[in-house]
């Protein structure tokens, strides 16, 4: 790939797809189906939710094959670019390089374009990418990211998510998606606010990893042995930044704390009250 690449035009502005570019002047480098159903390695669990001025999104850190844990630390929240993030659920490999891949995209339109694209514009680019891998998905590697961004425009944090065949949805308040993404929208919906800021924010998707870890064994709860705990990002119009590991170690202890205190409370009545039909 290198020498046929050395050969062509590095200034080839026939187009603003960096995609469309490398299947024209090297197609053979561009990654092909897969024949028959291959063993791979899942990522799970990723929200996210708008407040007042940005938005937050968030992953936990587990990845399995079938019922095996294959690691504990992989990182499935990338920056795309200065403004917009992408979370990856599914198929890991093939999701890790749709990410990187939907960066370069950005990055070389912006170049050849002289401007930015829009947040709509970039989560249509992200959906054509998804339709791309519908072949590898009908063969069980299946990718399905969360888009997130700040919309210069409207100044409003956007989500957005997409279904197998590349389908674009935009949420207005919150999503989740991935093996946990069920019991993580219903912690979302339970306790989502409308200008709400963004410390409420980053709380509100930490609880949610920590109910859909409590619910589903494929996502990662945080993991005080090794110190591990969700990456999370806040994104406005300062731009894309995580929140330190320090600081999100501490706001997980005090999720797991307040859940503490709640099933303590519980046990103290029931032993007040073994019997709830007996006599007061």
């Amino acid at each position: 790939m290198t020498d046929r690449l050395a050969r062509t035009d590095p200034f080839d502005y026939s187009g603003s797809s960096f995609s469309d570019l490398i299947r024209r002047i090297s197609p053979l480098d561009w990654p092909g189906e897969p024949a028959g159903h291959l063993p791979h390695v899942e990522g799970t669990t990723i929200v996210a939710a708008v407040y007042e001025g940005g938005v937050v999104i968030a992953g936990d850190r587990r990845a399995t094959a079938g019922n095996l844990i294959s690691k504990r630390d992989m990182r499935k929240i990338f920056q795309t670019d200065r403004v917009s993030a992408v979370g990856i659920s599914g198929s890991a490999g093939p999701a890790i390089e749709l990410a990187k891949v939907f960066a370069t995209e950005l990055e070389h339109y912006e170049k050849v374009e002289g401007s930015e694209l829009s947040l709509e514009g970039k989560a249509n680019k992200l959906a054509s990418m998804v339709r791309g891998n519908l072949p590898m998905a009908m063969q069980g590697l299946v990718i399905v990211p969360l888009f997130a961004g700040y919309d210069r425009r409207s100044e409003v944090g956007r989500i957005f998510d997409f279904d197998v065949a590349g389908g674009r949805y935009e949420e207005r308040r919150f999503s989740a998606t991935g093996s946990g993404g069920l019991h993580a929208r219903a912690s979302l919906k339970a306790r989502w606010e409308r200008g709400m800021g963004a410390d409420e924010a980053v709380d509100l998707t930490i609880s949610a990893l920590w109910d859909a870890a409590d619910e589903d064994s494929a996502t990662g709860g945080p993991d005080t042995v090794r110190g591990l705990y969700p990456i999370v990002a806040q994104i406005d119009a300062d731009g894309y930044a995580e929140r330190e590991e320090d600081e999100v170690a501490e706001r997980a202890r005090q999720v797991a704390d307040a859940r503490g205190d709640r099933l303590s409370a519980g046990s103290a009545i029931a032993d007040r009250n073994p019997r709830p039909d007996a006599p007061a």
